[in-house]
C-alpha cells in the first residue's frame, strides 16, 4: 500500500500578523492597573475605547479612530463610576452608545457625541442597578436590540432591556440564579438563543437565558476553565483555562454532550490567562495570551482532527488586554480579515495588529469575505423576550454595496425553487404548458422588479467559479443561505459578463488581423 501525505488544503494558511507603525499606534495612553481578568478595551469602526487608570473612581477614555499618535494628557474622560471600571462593551447597533460596569455595583449607558468628545461626560442615559457586589462582566445580545446582560460578584446574571424611558432601571426583566461562585466568562450562539458561561467552580455551563433553566453543565476535573466561547453555528464550545498540572490548555466541547471534551491539549506553562476570538465568517480562532505577546490561530473544522493549527504571531511587548474590530471596520483593500488593539501598559501604547491574508490581486477577495453581520438588529427586545429568536441580519463587505444597515429584498423561497424548476425543465428541452408559462412570466416580473439580470443557458449547467453548483445544492432553507446564494450567483454573473466582453474584443481582433491580412494577399 503506498503512502499518501495528508495535506489539507486552506486558504488561510498563510495568514501573518503584522503590527501597525508607530505613527499609526495611540500613544500615551493611561492604560488601567486593574488586575481584573477583562479585555479592558473595545473597538468599533468610529472609536477606540480603553479602561485608564485614575485617582478616585473609576474612568474610561473614548478616542476617534483616527486620532493615532500621542494623545493630549487633558483629552475627555468618561469619568462617572465611584468604582474602578471593570469591563466596556460597545452596542452592535450603535457605534455611539458604550456600557460599562464596575465595582461600585452598577452598569451605565452612555451616549458618546458623534462630534467627538469636547468635555468630561460625568452623567450616563441610563444607569442599571440590581447587583448588590461588583460587576464583573457585561454582554450585549447579538441579534435583538437594547438587550443588555451583565454578572456581578453576587453570582447572579441579571438580563435588562433598554428599551424603556426610565433614566435610572432597578428591575431587570430576568435574573439567572444558577451559578454558585463568580461567573469569569459569557458567551451567546450565533441567534442569542443559548447562553454559555465558566464559573470559579470549573464548570461550564450552557443555559436558556429566558427560561433560565441549566441545558448541559461540564464538571471535567483535569480542565480548571477560566473563559468558553460558542464556535458558531458548528455546535461546539471552545474553552480555555489550566490543567491539573497548572498548564495554559485548550479544550473543545460538543454543545450536546459537555461530560467529555472532544480536544484538550496543553499550550505551555506560562501563568497568564487566554483569551478566545472566533470569526464565524472565516472559521478561525484566536487565542491571545495575558502577559505574553503571543498570539496563535487556528482553522475549525467540523470534522476530526477539529482543530487546525496555523501560525503564531509573536511579539515581545506583553499585553494585559485586547480589543477587537468589527469586519465591517477591517480594510478589505488590503485582505485584511481580523484586527486586534493590543494594550501594552508599560509602554502606555495601544498597538494595532492586523491579521492579513496574503494575496496579489488588488480586487475584492469574495472568498475571504463572505456576508458578515451588520449593525441591523434582528429583533426588538420585546420580540426576543416573547420568544422568537432569529439569525443576525447579514451584509456584505463589497466597497459600493450600499449601506451597510440596508438588504436587498429577496423572492421568496416557493418563487425561488419554482424557477429551478423551469430552468431545469428548459434545459431538457420540455414543452412548457400554459400554466407554466403563467408561471414564469410572474417569475421573470418578480426578478424585474429586484432588478436581478440572469439569463440561464439552455443546454448546460451554471457552476459558479468557486465550485458551487445551482442544480446540485440544496435548495436554501433559512434567509442567511437564500442571501448567500444570492450575492453568489451575482457574482458570478458579473464574472460571466466580464468574460463576454473579453472575448467580444478579442473577436473584434482577429476580425481586424484577418481583414488585414485579407488587403495585404491581395495588393501583392
Amino acid at each position: 500500500m503506498s503512502w499518501q501525505p495528508q495535506y489539507r488544503s486552506s486558504k488561510f494558511r498563510h495568514v501573518y500578523g503584522k503590527a501597525a507603525s508607530k505613527e499609526k499606534c495611540y500613544d500615551c495612553v493611561p492604560i488601567t492597573r486593574n488586575v481584573h481578568d477583562n479585555h479592558f478595551c473595545a473597538v468599533n469602526p468610529h472609536f477606540i475605547a480603553v479602561v485608564t487608570e485614575c485617582a478616585g473612581g473609576g474612568s474610561f477614555l473614548v478616542i476617534p479612530i483616527n486620532q493615532t499618535g500621542k494623545l493630549n494628557p487633558n483629552h475627555p474622560k468618561i469619568c462617572g463610576h465611584k468604582g474602578n471600571v471593570l469591563d466596556i462593551k460597545w452596542n452592535p447597533f450603535n457605534d455611539f452608545v458604550i456600557a460599562s460596569c464596575s465595582e461600585d455595583a452598577t452598569v451605565k449607558i452612555w451616549d458618546i457625541p458623534k462630534h467627538f468628545l469636547t468635555r468630561s461626560i460625568t452623567s450616563p442615559k441610563r444607569e442599571l442597578l440590581g447587583h448588590t457586589r461588583r460587576v464583573g462582566l457585561i454582554e450585549w445580545h447579538p441579534t435583538a436590540n437594547n438587550i443588555l446582560f451583565s454578572s456581578g460578584y453576587d453570582y447572579k446574571i441579571m438580563i435588562w432591556n433598554l428599551d424603556v424611558e426610565d433614566a435610572v432601571i432597578s428591575n431587570p426583566v430576568k435574573t439567572l440564579d444558577a451559578h454558585k461562585d463568580v461567573v469569569l466568562s459569557m458567551s451567546f450562539n450565533t441567534d442569542g438563543s443559548l447562553l454559555a458561561t465558566a464559573c470559579r467552580d470549573r464548570k461550564i455551563r450552557l443555559l436558556d437565558p429566558r427560561a433560565g433553566t441549566v441545558l448541559q453543565e461540564a464538571s471535567y476535573k483535569s480542565h480548571k476553565v477560566n473563559k468558553v466561547l460558542f464556535l458558531g453555528n458548528m455546535k461546539k464550545l471552545f474553552s480555555t483555562g489550566t490543567s491539573r498540572w497548572n498548564n495554559r490548555q485548550i479544550a473543545l466541547w460538543d454543545q450536546n454532550d459537555l461530560s467529555v471534551p472532544l480536544l484538550e491539549e496543553d499550550l505551555d506553562g506560562s501563568s497568564g490567562l487566554l483569551f478566545p476570538f472566533y470569526d464565524s465568517d472565516t472559521h478561525m480562532l484566536y487565542v491571545v495570551g495575558k502577559g505574553d505577546g503571543n498570539i496563535r490561530y487556528y482553522e475549525i473544522s467540523p470534522e476530526k482532527p477539529y482543530l487546525n493549527y496555523l501560525m503564531e504571531y509573536r511579539s515581545q511587548l506583553p499585553q494585559k488586554g485586547v480589543g477587537t474590530m468589527p469586519k465591517r471596520g477591517l480594510e478589505v483593500s488590503a485582505c485584511e480579515i481580523f484586527r486586534f488593539y493590543k494594550l501594552i501598559p508599560t509602554k502606555s501604547l495601544i498597538e494595532p495588529i492586523s491579521m492579513i491574508v496574503p494575496r496579489r490581486s488588488e480586487s475584492y477577495q469574495e472568498d475571504i469575505y463572505p456576508l458578515t453581520t451588520g449593525t441591523q438588529p434582528a429583533l426588538t427586545a420585546l420580540e426576543w423576550l416573547k420568544g422568537v429568536n432569529k439569525g443576525p441580519v447579514l451584509v456584505s463587505l463589497r466597497p459600493g454595496s450600499g449601506a451597510v444597515n440596508s438588504l436587498p429584498q429577496f423572492l421568496e423561497p416557493e418563487l425561488l425553487m419554482e424557477t429551478s424548476d423551469l430552468s431545469q425543465d428548459q434545459c431538457q428541452g420540455r414543452q412548457l404548458s400554459p400554466e407554466d408559462i403563467k408561471k414564469s412570466s410572474k417569475i421573470d416580473d418578480s426578478r424585474k422588479h429586484l432588478n436581478v439580470e440572469e439569463k440561464m443557458p439552455k443546454n448546460e449547467q451554471v457552476c459558479l467559479s468557486n465550485g458551487f453548483d445551482i442544480f446540485e445544492c440544496p435548495p436554501p432553507k433559512t434567509e442567511n443561505e437564500l442571501l448567500q446564494m444570492f450575492y453568489r450567483q451575482q457574482e458570478e454573473i458579473r464574472r460571466l459578463r466580464e468574460i463576454v466582453n473579453q472575448r467580444d474584443i478579442q473577436i473584434k481582433q482577429l476580425e481586424l488581423q484577418l481583414r488585414n491580412t485579407c488587403m495585404e494577399t491581395g495588393f501583392y
